[in-house]
């Protein structure tokens, strides 16, 4: 078989948004294909849906139920376990995809011996296949039989898994899975992933329709979600640890690292609803001090964090009460400003 497309699916019944996603898969242009759709133990109609395009498209289309919720990257494992395709493709399952993404992506993979092929994504806040706004996941210069060089750009600048597909190897070569019970399980193996690649070829034009509303993962802030995302970064190490690729691509890795477990879960935190936990930021601080201690000399951060993200951590580094209390007075005066700058 050519190519199998797995769909973590998690109470996904209302507004028509599964059926869009599905319907957009078994239209695909592309000969010779399946749709694993993996229900992670919904609580809404979205099995009896699995089941209904189970009847209507035997030949392409299989259901399979997890008894227990796993989260998106426990559904993803049971679909790459029973996956039959020479490739594997991903699409989360409130998003869709053009009628030929998946022919263009294949076609490419055979013009070129690629073995990991992505194009880009589109934002979007409806359903339809109206343009929206679209957003490079690539680059011309990271395209073809892959150095160090490129293997350090596409560990910073990969973009999203789900625009990708990925020769099976990648995957039974390297023993790679996704972490279970959490959110952001892609940031976890996303470096490794690109590391497994020989070749990478890229198509600019936005294939992936990502919609865009508050319910999901990277719409939602919380205490849960922000240690979810500092896992996945552990993952990042672990991982690369695992396949001798640290050392390696210890700056960038070092950087990935920084952004997801420490800048990005920090400031998230910081604006979230609720009391916060000063004894939650000062470990997270020292975590990442163990983890990389070179990190705020790294030239990546140098380069790419802002100057005033850069201040506000050194601060937290060196005192997390005076930290959390100048963060809540600059948002205090910033808040206040804005009213009186947009009064009613």
């Amino acid at each position: 078989m050519k190519l199998s497309i797995i769909v973590p699916v998690y109470n996904m019944a209302a507004e028509g948004k599964l059926e869009y996603c599905l319907d957009s898969l078994v239209r695909q242009t592309v000969s010779d294909y399946e749709i694993i759709a993996v229900d992670d133990a919904s609580q809404d109609n979205s099995p009896e849906i699995l089941r209904q395009y189970q009847r209507r498209y035997p030949d392409r289309f299989r259901a399979v139920f997890s008894e227990t919720n796993k989260r998106q990257g426990g559904a993803k494992n049971i679909g790459l376990s029973q996956a039959k395709g020479d490739w594997i493709g991903f699409i989360d399952s409130d998003d869709w995809i053009a009628p030929d993404m998946y022919e263009k992506l294949l076609k490419r993979a055979q013009e070129t011996g690629a073995d990991m092929v992505g194009c880009d994504y589109q934002l979007t806040y409806e359903h339809s296949m109206a343009t929206g706004q679209a957003v490079p996941n690539g680059n011309a210069g990271q395209c073809g039989v892959l150095t160090p060089e490129k293997y350090r750009s596409l560990i910073l600048d990969g973009g999203s898994l789900v625009v990708k597909i990925y020769r099976r190897e990648m995957f039974t070569g390297s023993g790679l899975r996704f972490p279970e019970h959490i959110f952001y399980e892609d940031n976890a193996i996303g470096p490794a992933l690109m590391l497994q690649a020989k070749h990478y070829e890229y198509i600019p034009e936005p294939l992936y329709y990502y919609y865009q509303h508050g319910g999901s993962t990277v719409h939602t802030i919380t205490r849960q979600r922000c240690e979810d995302r500092m896992e996945a970064a552990r993952g990042i190490v672990r991982e690369a640890r695992r396949l001798g690729h640290l050392e390696d691509y210890r700056p960038e890795l070092c950087f990935e690292f920084t952004v997801l477990f420490y800048v990005n879960t920090l400031f998230s935190y910081m604006v979230g609803k609720g009391r916060k936990s000063p004894r939650f930021v000062r470990e997270m601080g020292r975590e990442m001090k163990r983890t990389f201690p070179e990190f705020q000399e790294n030239p990546y951060y140098q380069e790419r964090i802002d100057a005033e993200e850069k201040k506000l951590i050194a601060m937290q580094q060196r005192s997390t009460w005076y930290f959390m209390a100048y963060y809540k007075l600059l948002w205090t005066y910033r808040a206040i400003r804005k009213k009186i700058a947009n009064p009613k």
